[in-house]
């Protein structure tokens, strides 16, 4: 079950990279080209923040289970602060992804509730892109 859901987990990560991407780059337009907030912005928001959630459900499900990098931290967390790598996956990669969701679902809730389009683009555009950075950072690349 761990080989399948780590798997899922890393290939969500592209889903959320793409979608992400697209998003920002539409709300960045849209915000200073003065366009207007069209559907298609607010489903990218959607996907954008859903994905996240999914892959976020999925990181739960290997730090609190399946994953034997967190299992064995959690026996020793002195030992496992001491380790780097096991230190990323254990505190820094969860700590920052879940800051990354929350950033982005806030993002998504002050695009909907901006009283003009420009408003609605900028607020997409600066959470977004924060949320992006901070995925960025704590993806394990070499992984």
């Amino acid at each position: 079950m761990y080989p399948l859901v780590l798997t899922l987990h890393s290939l969500v990560r592209w889903a959320i990279v793409i979608v992400g991407i697209v998003a920002i780059v539409r709300a960045f337009m849209g915000w200073r080209g003065g366009k207007p907030w069209a559907q298609l912005d607010d489903r990218l928001g959607l996907a954008f923040t859903s994905i996240m959630d999914l892959n976020l459900l999925l990181g739960l499900l290997l730090y609190v289970v399946l994953s034997p990098i967190t299992t064995g931290a959690f026996k020793d967390m002195g030992a496992a602060m001491g380790n780097s790598s096991v230190r990323f996956f254990a505190v820094e990669h969860i700590l920052v992804m879940i800051i990354a969701v929350v950033v982005a679902h806030i993002g998504r809730s002050r695009s909907k509730k901006a009283a003009n389009d420009t408003g609605k683009h900028k607020q997409a555009a600066i959470f977004f892109t924060a949320a992006m950075v901070l995925v960025l950072l704590a993806i394990p690349w070499p992984f």
